[in-house]
Formats: structure tokens, C-alpha cells, sequence
């Protein structure tokens, strides 16, 4: 947090106040009730400072309003390697608070070495996501970060590097502040379905084109080099930055890393493995082929629990069901209401000596505020966010060997396959390897 403000005390001043002292007249500053805290509002000694790394559309229509609206938080920087987007968030929050003081810069390291900074918001592609967060805990900051991590070893090493320096991380999605989801994971928990036996996760078939590799000039605007970062080189063209790059896999994991880590989220939760996983994965189909995009086309996921339970994942409408052995809820579409085979499930109280699962009903960006100041972990911590990103990642692997995979979830690798645990991370390009924290 910033130091406290200290307000100007001038020689004068204290000549006219003693003065008035002497003859019975007390005299005091008159400070708007703002500054104290007053009416509900927060003083700014009080306030979290965030630096915003990453202000593309994301980060500027979900991420930035969000913390513009919290009187617990303060913006004092943003960052991003196209300069129009840079723009664009420096201007928003300029306005919201009627000053010009918000600091930009294209550098995250910039951001990070601000001594008056206690926190960042990271909402880059997913190949800068570990990176940039181990800097920030580097350097002393509180992280609240977008899904997914880019591998497996990555969430490895972050989780690590929260844990050692005591920092507050919250991986960055909704789904656990929306009723619905909470609900469904709250309904499943307390055995209203029985013994839980199968999940059927639906997500969205995506991109629905294969992308244009034509070599083209880079932007005026965009650091392109920055951009790729700790990613191979490549030419660029319009289809692979900004938000396509989450069908490149140099950047991200395809539909998996996007609506997977939602909906497997929420499977994960209700089925009590959020620092767990899966014991086995078995992934058919296949990749885009013949043009920029090479992630998941078509696909036909099965993962096995130890505790018996069966998790499908098929292309549709996004939706998630659970079945049990006296029923199931789930629902169909994306924070469509809880469905269920019974009015009774549907309509069942979670009593108060049942299981209460912990949310925030205003969302990550609240939750991660109340965490910096309580210093408790948030909804979706570094732990929990890793295992579902390992959920994805086990899908591409599985789908990209073309075979049925044994994992063992408590030491964290393949049973006997070593090409399979070849896969865990990759190369990194120069200077741009994981820094030791």
C-alpha cells in the first residue's frame, strides 16, 4: 500500500493557528471526509495500488472497470506492448479518477519496480501468464493473473514461488462468485445426487477458421517483439496476436485453456479433486492443419478419478452435468440456470451444518482485494488454478500422442512414458527463461 499523504504545513499556517491558540480560538484544517474514510469511502493511505499489465480488450472492457468501481482500489499504472491499447486504458482511468496521473508504459518491468505499487492485474496471452507473475513476485507484489498457466511445470514452479514468499495470487476467472456454478458444486458436494458416477463437460468448437499465416508488416504500434517474448520466433500476421493467439499453441492450449479451465473448474470443485486430478486421460481427435491455427479442431475427451468418477468433454453448447446415483443437476449454456431431474434437488437447502464451498458473490476482482488485505488465500488460489490447467494440458497431450495416458496426480508425471513427461514444458526463448524466485 502508499505511504500515507502528508499535507502541506507551512510556516505561516502555524503562526496564524498559534495565534488564534492563544486567544481561546481553536483552528483546524478542513479536510474532505473522502480523505478520513469517511461516508463509506476509502482513504487513499488505504488503498490498494494496482499496476495493469496487459490492457487489451479483456483487460480494459472486464478487468479495468472492475477495480475502477472498487473504492478499495486504486489504478496507478498500465502496461501494454500495442501502443493503442496503452492509450486506450491510460485515457479510461484518467478520466475515471479526472487526473493525468496514471503512469504507461510498453515494459512490464517498468511497472514492476515501482516501489509504490502493491499489486498487478496481468492480462496478457498465456505464454507470458508464469513469467510475468514470478517477476512480479520477485519483486514483492501480490498477483492477480488470467488462466492458464502455458505447461504443466509452469504452475509447478509458480505455486512454489506464492507459497515461499507468502503472496497473495488469485487465478483469474469468474465462475466461482456466479450463482449457478457455486450451486452446482455446493448441490453435488452435500450428496444431493447420490454418489456422484459421471460429468459431461461441453465446450465451444473454436476457431471456426484456420487462420491466415501470410507474413505481414508489423504494426506501428505493437511491440512485436515483446509481444512473442519467451515464445519462438515467428512472422507476424493479424491472426496470431491479440485474441487469437489462443489457437496457437506457442501461446496457448486452444478451446481447453479458454473454456476448459472454466467448466473443468466447476467439475474439479463439485467433485472434490480442486488439488487433485484425474488419474488417466484417454483424448480423440484432432488439430487444425493447413493454416495459422494448429490446437484442437474436433475432439472426444474421457478422464477417470481414483474415486471412480468418469469426466466427457465433446464440442456443443457449453454446459456441464452431473450424474449421480439418485440423480443430477447441471445446466446448458454458458451461466444458464441449475437444471435437475427432480424439483426436490432442484429446490434443496443447503442446511448449516452442511458443506458451505467459500465464494465471493461480487467476484475474483473483490476477493482478491479482501485477500490482499487479510492475506488469506482467495477463491480460486494458485494451487487449485494450477490443477485445472493441468486438466487442459493432459487433453493436448494425450491428443497430441494419439494415445490413452496414466497420470499420477501426487507426484505430478506420466506412469512410465517418458515421451509423455517430454511434454511437461518447454523451450523458452533467450533472455526470457523463468527466473529463479
Amino acid at each position: 500500500m502508499r505511504a500515507p499523504y502528508r499535507f502541506a504545513f507551512t510556516r505561516r499556517k502555524f503562526l496564524k493557528r498559534a495565534a488564534l491558540i492563544a486567544g481561546g480560538v481553536a483552528s483546524f484544517d478542513i479536510v474532505p471526509s473522502v480523505v478520513l474514510g469517511r461516508k463509506g469511502a476509502v482513504s487513499p493511505s488505504n488503498r490498494i495500488t494496482i499496476g495493469f499489465i496487459g490492457t487489451g480488450d479483456h483487460g480494459v472492457t472486464w478487468n479495468l472497470p472492475f477495480y475502477l468501481r472498487n473504492p478499495a482500489a486504486q489504478i496507478i499504472a498500465v502496461c501494454d506492448v500495442d501502443s493503442d491499447h496503452l492509450l486506450r486504458a491510460k485515457e479510461t482511468v484518467d478520466d475515471h479518477y479526472k487526473n493525468e496521473d496514471c503512469f504507461s508504459t510498453k515494459d512490464f518491468r517498468e511497472v514492476l519496480t515501482r516501489k509504490d505499487i502493491d499489486a498487478v492485474m496481468i492480462t496478457t496471452p498465456d505464454h507470458w501468464h508464469t513469467p510475468i507473475s514470478l517477476f512480479a513476485i520477485q519483486a514483492g507484489k501480490d498477483v492477480q493473473c488470467e488462466k492458464p498457466t502455458l505447461t504443466i511445470n509452469e504452475g509447478k514452479v509458480l505455486i512454489d514461488a506464492v507459497r515461499k514468499h507468502k503472496k497473495v495470487f488469485q487465478t483469474s476467472t469468474e465462475d466461482r462468485s456466479l450463482p449457478m456454478y457455486h450451486r452446482l458444486a455446493e448441490l453435488v458436494r452435500n450428496g444431493r445426487i447420490g454418489k456422484l458416477q459421471r460429468i459431461e463437460v461441453i465446450l465451444p468448437r473454436q476457431p471456426t477458421v484456420p487462420g491466415d499465416p501470410t507474413p505481414q508488416p508489423v504494426p506501428r504500434q505493437l511491440d512485436y517483439e515483446m509481444w512473442l517474448g519467451p515464445a519462438p520466433f515467428a512472422p507476424y500476421t493479424k491472426d496470431r496476436v491479440h485474441y487469437n493467439f489462443r489457437w496457437v499453441s506457442d501461446y496457448s492450449g486452444g478451446i481447453f485453456t479458454d473454456w476448459g479451465t472454466h467448466l473443468f473448474d466447476t467439475a474439479q470443485w463439485a467433485n472434490d479433486t480442486e488439488r487433485t486430478g484425474p488419474i488417466e486421460v484417454d483424448a480423440k481427435g484432432s488439430f487444425w492443419e493447413g493454416g495459422l491455427y494448429n490446437t484442437v479442431k474436433d475432439y472426444d475427451i474421457a478422464y477417470r478419478y481414483a474415486n471412480g468418477v468418469v469426466m466427457t468433454c465433446k464440442p456443443g453448447t457449453p454446459s456441464i452435468k452431473f450424474i449421480g446415483s439418485e440423480g443430477w443437476v447441471g445446466n446448458s449454456g454458458w451461466r444458464s440456470p441449475v437444471e435437475a431431474s427432480s424439483k426436490a434437488i432442484l429446490d434443496s437447502v443447503i442446511g448449516p451444518n452442511e458443506l458451505h464451498l467459500y465464494t465471493n458473490p461480487k467476484g475474483e476482482h473483490d476477493d482478491f482485494l479482501l485477500c490482499v488485505k487479510s492475506r488469506n488465500d482467495p477463491y480460486f488460489p494458485v494451487d487449485i488454478g494450477h490443477r485445472v490447467s493441468t486438466v487442459c494440458h493432459l487433453a493436448n497431450i494425450s491428443l497430441k500422442l494419439g494415445r490413452k495416458l496414466k497420470w499420477e496426480p501426487a507426484k505430478e508425471q506420466f506412469v512410465g512414458d517418458d515421451s509423455a513427461n517430454a511434454l511437461l514444458d518447454r523451450k523458452r526463448r533467450d533472455p526470457w527463461q523463468l527466473p529463479k524466485v
